[in-house]
């Protein structure tokens, strides 16, 4: 039984950090970039649980750091939903470019 090699999930990781990179620096609309930092996140969650296979001493280290990360990830998404309809409320938009204070 062959296994995937570490350099397979460290490229699968790498492509989608630079998908997610791309999104959240480029997009105008504030649901694409938090979709991007999500998949920034993930990719992220790759490298922990490829390394924690991978490393040195193999444990479930980087499994649980991929767990936190989830939490982490989760409680940004509420936030950020929260802030997205607050905002949609206020200004009757999601484009960044035309959010440029806070104040109404």
């Amino acid at each position: 039984m062959s296994s995937v090699p570490l350099s397979l999930y460290l490229a699968l990781a790498l492509i989608l950090f630079c998908i997610g990179l791309y999104g959240a620096l480029t997009k105008r609309n504030i649901i694409i970039v938090l979709i991007s930092i999500e998949l920034m996140l993930n990719a992220v969650n790759i490298n922990l649980v490829a390394f924690s296979k991978f490393g040195i001493m193999p444990s479930i280290t980087g499994q649980i750091f991929a767990l936190f990360v989830m939490a982490v990830a989760a409680a940004e998404v509420a936030v950020g939903v929260a802030i997205l309809i607050a905002l949609y409320r206020n200004r009757n938009t999601v484009n960044i470019d035309e959010v440029n204070t806070l104040k109404h």
